[in-house]
This record gives structure tokens, sequence and C-alpha cells, in this order.
């Protein structure tokens, strides 16, 4: 993979997590934080593990401030907290991928998840943040939809229609 398609991978992330985003903005307070079920049980618990590890992971690989400790859900009372807080993530997202060379790709990031030093190459960490941020926007839609807040289709196809101009039929 090159820059350029990581740079076309998260310009789609971002696409399909302001549309969670804006569905989330909708929600009570109380929708918010409710238990609903899956690994993190509410929608907001769900949604501050996402953006933790994303702005872990780019700290990590050297493209954003320095996160700290993870970070914990109940510092998110309300959406429009978790919205203000995942802009600016998603600000040092941008700000590194436009930086980045494809020789970048490879540099070696070390990281440690409290036990001895592993590492891997830059591109393989950029393709797991994005992955991870699939696998548990999928898991926030049917959270959204067990609320009655379906979030509507954020496949990779419904971005790529909307950027060519087209409308899918389903």
């Amino acid at each position: 993979m090159t820059v350029t398609d990581f740079q076309g991978l998260y310009e789609y992330t971002y696409w399909a997590n302001g549309k969670i985003l804006a569905v989330v903005s909708q929600l009570t307070d109380e929708e918010f934080v409710r238990t609903v079920a899956g690994s993190y049980g509410s929608v907001r618990n769900t949604m501050v593990h996402m953006m933790s590890a994303e702005w872990g992971w780019f700290d990590r690989c050297g493209g954003a401030p320095k996160r700290g400790p993870a970070l914990k859900a109940d510092d998110y009372p309300t959406a429009a907290s978790l919205v203000e807080r995942w802009q600016a993530v998603e600000g040092y997202a941008r700000t590194f991928l436009s930086g980045l060379r494809d020789s970048d790709l490879d540099r070696a990031v070390e990281f440690s998840f409290g036990g001895p030093a592993q590492s891997q190459g830059l591109g393989d960490l950029l393709q797991h943040v994005f992955v991870h941020s699939v696998h548990h926007r999928g898991q926030v839609s049917v959270l959204l939809r067990t609320l009655g807040r379906a979030p509507g289709n954020v496949d990779l196809l419904f971005y790529n229609a909307e950027r060519a101009g087209q409308r899918l039929a389903i």
C-alpha cells in the first residue's frame, strides 16, 4: 500500500465516522451511556474505546500529541463531549498522514502493552488501526439500531458511490 492508499482509507473512515457521530449526537444522554450489548456495553463506551485506540496508535507512530493512559468513558458524559474530542483526534490523523512518504511505511514502530517491547512496520499498524475502526463502527451501528437510531449504510461501497455522484439502489 502507498500513503495515498492510506489517505483514501482514512478519508472513508472519517466519512463513516461522521455518519455515525451525526446519529450519536441525536442520542439523549441516557441513551448515550445506556448498557445495550457488546463488548463495551454502550455506544459511549465503544466509541471511547475506538477513539482511545486510534489516538494511542497515532501517538505511538509519532503522529499525535501524547495521549497518556487509555481514555476513560466516564470522562465523556455526553455525545457532544465525545464528538469534540473525536474531531481533534481526526485532525491529528489527517496531519500525520499528510506528512508521510511511502518510504515511511516500512519504518519499525516499537510498542508495548505492558510487557516486552514489540515492533511492527508503520504501514502494518496503520492497517490495524483502520480495520479496528471498521470492526467497532459495525458494533456501534448495531447498538444504535437497538436504540431505534439506524445510522444508515456506512460501507465503503456507499462511500465510493457517493464520491462518484452515484446513488446505490438496494
